[in-house]
């Protein structure tokens, strides 16, 4: 019985999930922060964007067109994606596919060499990455479906948030150690031809399949009661594909009105959330005083207390539910962030600013979980498919608000109140929405309910 993260009584027939299940599955988000943490923020994205590559903001320029054309991709097919592995009943190897893709398209920017001819490749490299990182993360947000129960799916979301977290720290400093700092390097690698940087991709890669490997072997061997009935019974087309799309959009308005409004809330303030890292460290530096050479220092405490956040959130949202926990963390973030707008100063900002980042990991851990209560491991995957496609929709709305906010007032300050305007906006269309069902006892009525 040591090995069961939980249990239910025989009545409710509650299929019981192996801890070393849970673990595996959170290790890829551990594995994860490869992608998101070394190669798209701070290190690999942050090279294509320098001088090397032209000293007009050229960089900055291709990475913004190719990150914006990845996000149509997404969000034209995400949907279908997931609602076909929902079908065939092979999301695993889904998962195991587009994750390999990733691990390819990180190694291959090893050979992007510092020199302008190079920029096209790296920056394609990176789009295509962040297509299948994307695809590879709708079946892995369906799989938590798979391994948790309704009463437990807050604080495993929790974990598999903070371990991500936790891997971006512990990767970083490894990178900064054995790549970045100082002259010579690991392996005795130098910096010429920037084969240091270059280098970090393949190390990332590695690291990336070290940890995935575990979700999608054991994910991939686990059959139980979750798992489709007749998992590849019926084949259908593409078109067919967004026929079906278009149908289970009209059944979300007209029958699950409260999953419609989710997706619609949950898209806004996740916008606004992920405002807070992208431009955190901007403001930092440009208001704020905070030093070129500590918003390093300041990112890893960032996740620290984002980690930390996620992992606690989740014990309150199987608790107390979702949307509360939602609800509260959006409303830590916005006294915070009013808080940050008024005062000045390094320590304010390091004081406060830690403070929004604390609320920033059950905001998306627990939104990650609330889905997860509206659907079935039959539909888990169109669902997040539609989840990532409304996230994509506005994700153009805290950057241009921040366009007009700072235009207008020749302040970057004032990107503070364009953020607090989308997360408020995003906890008033949340207002209405319905918390999802949470006790062990509820839970498989609920079940019954969704999967007629």
């Amino acid at each position: 019985m040591s090995d069961i993260i939980t249990s239910h009584s025989s009545a409710t027939q509650t299929p019981r999930v192996k801890r070393s299940h849970v673990a595996a599955w959170a290790l890829w988000d551990w594995g994860s922060a490869a992608f998101n943490a070394v190669m798209i923020t701070f290190v690999f994205g942050t090279y294509l964007a320098s001088d090397t590559f032209g000293a007009d903001g050229r960089g900055t320029s291709w990475l913004a067109t190719g990150n914006a054309i990845a996000g149509i991709i997404i969000a034209l097919t995400a949907p279908v994606m997931g609602q076909r592995a929902d079908r065939d009943g092979r999301r695993s190897l889904w998962l195991g596919v587009n994750t390999g893709l990733v691990i390819l398209t990180t190694a291959a920017c090893f050979f992007v060499q510092p020199d302008e001819s190079f920029l096209l490749l790296g920056v394609i490299l990176l789009s295509a990455g962040n297509v299948f990182f994307e695809f590879a993360e709708v079946q892995y947000n369906a799989m938590m479906v798979k391994i948790a129960t309704k009463s437990t799916i807050g604080r495993i979301s929790g974990l598999g948030w903070g371990a991500g977290y936790l891997g971006g720290i512990f990767l970083l400093l490894l990178v900064y150690v054995g790549f970045i700092g100082g002259e010579t390097h690991w392996f005795g690698i130098g910096n010429d031809d920037a084969m240091n940087i270059r280098m970090v991709a393949v190390f990332a890669a590695c690291w990336f399949v070290i940890f995935a490997l575990p979700a999608i072997i054991v994910m991939r061997t686990r059959k139980d009661s979750s798992e489709p009935q007749h998992p590849r019974a019926e084949r259908v087309s593409i078109v067919q594909s967004y026929r079906q799309l278009l149908r289970t959009i009209v059944h979300l308005w007209k029958c699950q009105r409260n999953t419609f409004w989710f997706l619609v809330s949950s898209a806004v303030f996740r916008d606004g959330v992920g405002a807070v890292f992208a431009y955190g460290a901007i403001l930092g530096t440009t208001v704020y005083g905070v030093a070129p050479d500590n918003i390093l220092f300041f990112g890893i405490a960032a996740n620290v207390v984002a980690a930390a956040g996620a992992f606690l959130g989740g014990l309150f949202d199987d608790k107390f539910g979702p949307k509360k926990l939602i609800v509260v963390s959006l409303s830590g973030l916005l006294i915070s962030a009013v808080i940050v707008f008024v005062q000045d100063g390094t320590l304010a900002f390091w004081i406060w600013g830690l403070f929004l980042c604390f609320f920033v990991g059950p905001v998306q851990s627990s939104s990650r979980a609330f889905l997860g209560r509206l659907t079935t491991p039959n539909t888990a995957g169109e669902l997040y498919g539609l989840y990532a496609t409304t996230g994509r929709s506005v994700s153009f709305l805290t950057p241009a608000l921040i366009s007009v906010f700072v235009g207008v007032s020749g302040e970057s300050r004032m990107m503070v109140p364009a953020i607090i305007a989308v997360l408020l906006a995003g906890m008033l269309l949340l207002w209405p929405v319905r918390d999802p069902k949470t006790s062990a006892t509820e839970e498989v009525q609920t079940d019954k309910t969704q999967a007629r």
